[in-house]
């Protein structure tokens, strides 16, 4: 599967290297200001036997101001890591090691999200950066548990995750990637 570390392992050259697609916190401000970063965005759900969504997995994080948050799976691409392992990373960093994802052979966004620094342009929203998110919905099967900094992983029925409360509750546009991603698997008008 893919290392959980946030950070490089000790083995691995530091990030001001580079070769490990790491950036020092001031290379990723410069980056971030001059150019659009690849993220991907994952709508976790549990399916029936005939892979009908029956189930959508919304994290709960707290915000910097202390604010409470649902949220999708998301992260950004690193250098050099093919989409399907950043995918499989932040999923198993975010919903735990054995959350068993079930990423296709050849994975096919939904939609690409263009989050802006500038709220307004789009219904996406990223006060730190211009940002192009590729977004999935992937199946898990396994046990999921929240990690990192994810306070609680709540599994909503899909009208429960779309509903106007829950919706209210995310942030940044992340809701209207719910709705995109229930309407895409059939299950929003």
């Amino acid at each position: 599967m893919t290392d959980t570390a946030e950070f490089p392992p000790d083995d691995e050259p530091g990030p001001e290297s580079g070769a490990n697609g790491w950036l020092t916190p001031e290379e990723l401000a410069s980056v971030r200001a001059q150019l659009p970063l690849v993220y991907v965005d994952a709508v976790p759900v549990r399916v029936d036997e005939s892979g009908d969504v029956v189930e959508v997995g919304l994290l709960l994080r707290a915000t910097p101001l202390g604010t409470m948050t649902r949220a999708l799976v998301t992260g950004r691409v690193l250098y050099h890591e093919r989409v399907r392992d950043a995918l499989l990373r932040h999923i198993e960093k975010d919903l735990g090691p054995v959350a068993l994802p079930q990423v296709p052979a050849s994975p096919q966004p939904f939609t690409v999200a263009e989050y802006f620094p500038t709220p307004g342009i789009t219904p996406f929203h990223d006060p730190r950066q211009h940002a192009i998110s590729l977004a999935y919905v992937v199946p898990v099967n396994g046990d999921c548990r929240p990690q990192q900094n994810a306070l609680d992983l709540a599994w909503l029925t899909p009208e429960e995750a779309c509903s106007d409360t829950v919706q209210a509750e995310m942030v940044n546009g992340q809701g209207t990637l719910v709705r995109q991603a229930m309407a895409h698997v059939g299950r929003l008008d």
